[in-house]
């Protein structure tokens, strides 16, 4: 069976596949982090279907949205104007596109960083630094080595419900994982229609991220796991850089 970039079908399922994450605890912890600096514009790379960059612009930022998915932007757009929200999108791939405007700040959650190519990452970081004013702030997290190897490599992910059924085949890499996901669907019509996207996460290690910090340009202010946890056991490790 023929299958799809990663977001192409899940797109319209993520949020809500994913409300058991505490998204607005998550996103005030990130807001507490850029309130401590006199922040007006931001960038949310990887935005998917747009819940932080939604979020950040509720507490009055000027917000840009960037995908690669089409399909998540579509989302995106389209949540946020039935929420009465004016932010920007812009489709587009952070390893290859040199941003077109300056901001702020520049966020990455969610994994989005776990989806660069370990060959590309340099070129991400310097084409954020190169969309950032003079001491702008990067805010990002990652997927932990051990979230990868203990949680993810070698599972399979089940999500039963009655709408839809997603399931994540995982396949361990020697630098990551493939997950290859079929989603069943309820029609308008009643029937459920099978969906299949392929995902590639490339696993990080701390001083990987911050030895591509420090060449590109970044100075390291914070590292620290999800919501303050110890970053030793927790499963997403966040980072805070700002521009030199």
């Amino acid at each position: 069976m023929e299958k799809n970039q990663a977001y192409s079908h899940l797109a319209k399922w993520f949020e809500y596949l994913n409300d058991d994450c505490d998204y607005e605890n998550w996103s005030q912890y990130l807001i507490l982090k850029l309130k401590a600096f006199p922040l007006a514009s931001g960038l949310d790379v990887g935005c998917g279907g747009g819940w932080f960059t939604r979020a950040f612009q509720r507490q009055g930022y000027q917000m840009t949205g960037m995908d690669i998915s089409a399909e998540m932007l579509d989302f995106a757009q389209e949540t946020a104007m039935k929420q009465g929200l004016r932010s920007e999108y812009l489709l587009g791939d952070i390893s290859k596109m040199k941003l077109p405007s300056r901001f702020d700040f520049v966020t990455a959650i969610n994994d989005c960083v776990n989806y660069i190519p370990k060959g590309k990452l340099r070129a991400a970081f310097k084409n954020v630094r190169g969309g950032l004013k003079k001491g702008g702030i990067f805010l990002f997290d990652i997927s932990s080595k051990k979230k990868i190897e203990e949680k993810i490599a070698n599972t399979v992910s089940v999500d039963d419900r009655e709408d839809v059924t997603y399931l994540s085949f995982n396949r361990a890499e020697t630098d990551g994982v493939t997950m290859e996901v079929t989603l069943f669907a309820k029609r308008a019509d009643g029937a459920f229609e099978r969906l299949d996207e392929t995902h590639r996460q490339y696993l990080y290690e701390e001083e990987e991220i911050v030895s591509a910090l420090t060449d590109c340009g970044f100075d390291l202010l914070e590292v620290e796991g999800h919501l303050g946890e110890d970053k030793t056991t927790a499963d997403r490790i966040t980072f805070l850089a700002q521009k030199r």
